[in-house]
């Protein structure tokens, strides 16, 4: 087994504060937040690798806030049912697991203390409160505190910047990918806590019951998903078995199962992205997909959504129109007078209530099931830009609303989407017109080539 010093040096590893674990320490915790699961989650297992060499239990503590930044009703809803699954899995293999609200006077540093931990293993989040958060917890801690980067298949740090260009990545990502792409290694803990049961929030409650008056209730849960490990492992075998041979073919057409429908999961971190990657791979290995199509399915969910990560990783403005690049940004700037053929307010956006019957199908579907499709994420960006009183308010509405319903708000992959689409982030200079510069424009007109916009209409009515 190896000592704590080897396992510091594994390059998934933050040293956040370091020296010795405490002497006569209970347990060793893993403070969960960003990967909620039990399955493929290297944080778990740095945690029970560091329990084992100081001999000692693990103990999984997850903590709820009100007042997580643009979380509503929604959003916790699809949370606690992921709980529930991280509660049985890890129940299977022996361990403790303790859920925590502030609103019941519940913290972190209270709970370290009750269990009079040795040493705090947690997750990472490249967002920009997660990672202050880290940052000061870090400083107020007398014991060590490690972060692991379990959010995507290639560590993070290991690039140590961002990329101007998908292209200018996939050289990169390659020369690292197959190092890093296989099963994560199962641990099963040296020994189980024996300091009694923990209390906790009752999993089967409301997790939201006695939140404050101001916590956003307008934004319901949905039935169109279901959270949790369980949920999503049962998705992605319906998709890799049945659906992930025909998806070059399908991906761009209304049906949303041509796409996997992975990204809530991989946003609460209820599925790790090499257990979809590996999968996806295990599909072609049986014949059930093309090798080619396996790589572009990989290309979208490895190659771009790891982009996203070190753009919002390296990019204090991920979620403002001032990421863009110098010459998108001169460019919107020179148009900016420019005569816009329809404004509309935040309110008419949000209720859908546009001229444009492909884009309100569009925004109707995310406020309805939580979940916009991929094709369309591109167009309903791109057509707030053209319909805002200037680029700065079009990107803050389409921040606001992407993040209210998404259930995949407010992750790295939907900001750089919206950066993608309005001010040609990971993208190149294209023919200069009124409005967007020299921003690709996409018209409702040219989606007919790709996708069958009629269809999606139907499906998603006023």
């Amino acid at each position: 087994m190896e000592t704590l010093e080897q396992l510091s040096e594994d390059r998934r590893v933050t040293v956040r504060r370091g020296g010795e674990p405490k002497t006569g320490g209970r347990a060793v915790v893993y403070w969960m937040q960003h990967a909620q699961r039990a399955v493929d989650n290297p944080a778990l297992e740095m945690a029970i690798a560091a329990a084992h060499a100081l001999e000692l239990p693990v103990v999984v503590y997850f903590g709820v806030i009100a007042n997580y930044p643009n979380a509503n009703w929604r959003h916790y809803h699809f949370l606690a049912q992921g709980l529930r699954d991280v509660a049985a899995d890890l129940a299977e293999r022996g361990i403790a697991f303790v859920v925590r609200r502030s609103v019941d006077g519940d913290s972190l540093e209270a709970f370290l203390a009750e269990v009079d931990a040795a040493m705090l293993v947690g997750d990472e989040n490249v967002c920009r409160e997660p990672e202050r958060w880290r940052r000061a917890l870090a400083g107020r801690l007398a014991i060590p505190y490690w972060t692991v980067d379990a959010d995507v298949v290639v560590p993070s740090a290991i690039f140590d910047r961002s990329f101007v260009l998908l292209h200018h990545f996939r050289p990169h990502l390659k020369r690292e990918l197959e190092a890093w792409l296989r099963p994560i290694p199962v641990t099963e803990p040296v020994r189980e806590w024996d300091g009694g049961r923990f209390r906790g929030w009752n999993l089967e409650g409301e997790i939201t019951e006695g939140f404050p008056e101001e916590f956003d209730r307008r934004v319901g849960p949905v039935e169109s998903f279901t959270g949790g490990t369980h949920a999503a492992l049962k998705r992605l075998r319906e998709f890799t078995e049945t659906q992930l041979g025909d998806y070059n073919e399908r991906r761009n057409q209304p049906e949303v199962r041509g796409t996997s429908q992975m990204s809530p999961y991989l946003h609460y971190g209820h599925i790790s992205p090499v257990t979809i990657a590996l999968a996806a791979r295990q599909a072609a290995a049986d014949g059930k997909a093309s090798a080619e199509t396996v790589e572009k399915f990989l290309d979208e969910l490895i190659g771009w959504r790891e982009l996203a990560v070190l753009f919002v990783r390296h990019n204090e403005h991920y979620d403002t129109w001032e990421c863009a690049e110098p010459w998108a940004q001169r460019s919107l700037l020179a148009h900016a007078s420019d005569p816009r053929p329809w404004l509309y307010t935040l309110e008419q956006l949000e209720r859908a209530e546009t001229h444009d019957e492909l884009w309100n199908a569009a925004q109707r579907e995310m406020v309805r099931t939580g979940w916009m499709h991929n094709y369309m994420r591109m167009y309903w960006a791109k057509k707030i830009l053209e319909w805002s009183p200037s680029v700065a308010v079009g990107y803050q509405w389409a921040v606001t609303l992407n993040d209210r319903y998404e259930l995949d708000g407010r992750d790295p992959n939907g900001y750089a989407g919206i950066a993608w689409a309005m001010v040609g982030k990971h993208d190149r200079p294209w023919f200069d017109r009124p409005v967007f510069g020299l921003v690709r424009y996409m018209a409702g007109g040219s989606t007919g080539k790709k996708f069958d916009s009629g269809r999606y209409i139907a499906q998603n009515p006023g």
